[in-house]
């Protein structure tokens, strides 16, 4: 399980960011200021650090030094949304830069894709007797093989990685074909309803009335 520190001074976006994450599957840590976030680093070992810039005690930028002789992985996340200011983030350093507000969903793709980039990116999701090696692309349901098409996999995937959160019909079709959905489709209903028979998943995947598909966390009735 990756391991992400969040530094943030807005408790109540601290707060999001960490439930969004812990959601998709990652160990979160969040810090209010920036000399508890260097504290914490000096202390552990992150896999990635989500940097707001203007923070008390030591600010992003100061932090972000800090981190680059470690190789520690940086997504700034800030309000600071000029182009100035972005390109300023990208050359000290940092991996990606997201301004506020943000969507959540755009969020989790963000870390997923630094995680992967950089090589820290975990390979194995697992829900009940489902694993997932997304090296391999490869599934099994209590240690025997299942079959899935590249669609089914990636469709499984972005289920897996967004655990307990509703995902928007358009937003998979993007993610798991690449374009915008036709209303008219029922590509998406069929892909899912092979899933749920595949993995014995009837219940777990759950239909969001006018939204799409949530895969439940375990321990929900």
């Amino acid at each position: 399980m990756n391991r992400i520190l969040i530094v943030e001074d807005e408790v109540p976006i601290a707060q999001l960011i960490e439930m969004s994450l812990a959601r998709a599957g990652y160990q979160c840590e969040a810090v209010n200021d920036g000399c508890a976030a260097a504290d914490k680093i000096e202390q552990n070992d992150y896999d990635l650090v989500l940097l707001d810039i203007m923070l008390p005690g030591l600010d992003g930028y100061e932090l972000l030094e800090y981190l680059r002789p470690m190789g520690t992985p940086v997504i700034f996340i800030t309000a600071k949304g000029t182009l100035g200011d972005r390109v300023r983030g990208l050359n000290l350093g940092a991996d990606d830069y997201i301004v506020k507000p943000f969507e959540v969903a755009e969020l989790v793709a963000r870390v997923e894709s630094v995680l992967r980039r950089t090589g820290r990116g975990g390979a194995l999701l697992r829900a009940w007797d489902v694993t997932v090696d997304t090296v391999a692309r490869s599934a099994t349901r209590a240690g025997v093989p299942v079959a899935l098409t590249p669609r089914e996999f990636d469709l499984l995937e972005q289920l897996l990685r967004n655990r307990g959160a509703a995902l928007y019909r358009d937003v998979l079709f993007e993610r798991v074909w690449g374009g915008e959905m036709d209303d008219g489709t029922r590509t998406l209903d069929l892909h899912i309803q092979r899933l749920r028979k595949k993995l014995g998943w009837q219940e777990h995947i759950k239909t969001v009335y006018k939204v799409g598909y949530l895969l439940e966390m375990e321990g929900e009735p």
